[in-house]
């Protein structure tokens, strides 16, 4: 979805809501799709005293694969976001999201944030006790037999 900006940025006080379901079933995490239904984005961009921030709540059902254990199991995610949009840049500042041509693609965007905003480790459970390195056998389910043999 590409928005268009110009008014917003000229005319301090306007604001634009934002309410659609963005299809991230492509996106591939570790050779898995985690996203296989359509990932809800709500939000307001607004212009305050001449700054344009973005605020946006992006959910879904996720699917993913356990780290520890490799089962799959789903979780709702949900997570909130926050930039500052401007037009072009005039330093070295990472924080601040450019809309080219006064034009922004939230599409884009959100995919960075939700990529981004995703654990390095994806657990099942917090205290997943993962596979056994000898059997395969999954901890969590059963207790390994291998000790007793060796």
């Amino acid at each position: 979805m590409i928005i268009d900006l110009r008014q917003l940025f000229d005319v301090i006080g306007d604001h634009k809501r934002i309410d659609y379901k963005l299809d991230l079933s492509e996106y591939t995490l570790d050779q898995n799709k985690p996203f296989p239904h359509p990932v809800h984005v709500v939000g307001e961009i607004t212009n305050q005293v001449g700054i344009v921030t973005l605020q946006m709540t992006v959910s879904t059902l996720a699917n993913f694969v356990c780290d520890r254990c490799l089962d799959e199991f789903q979780v709702d995610y949900e997570e909130e976001f926050e930039h500052i949009i401007v037009r072009k840049l005039t330093g070295q500042n990472d924080d601040y999201i450019v809309a080219e041509n006064a034009r922004l693609d939230l599409d884009e965007l959100v995919l960075n944030d939700v990529a981004l905003s995703l654990p390095t480790k994806i657990l099942c459970k917090e205290d997943c006790k993962g596979l056994c390195c000898n059997c395969g056998a999954n901890l969590n389910i059963t207790e390994c037999k291998c000790g007793e043999f060796q």
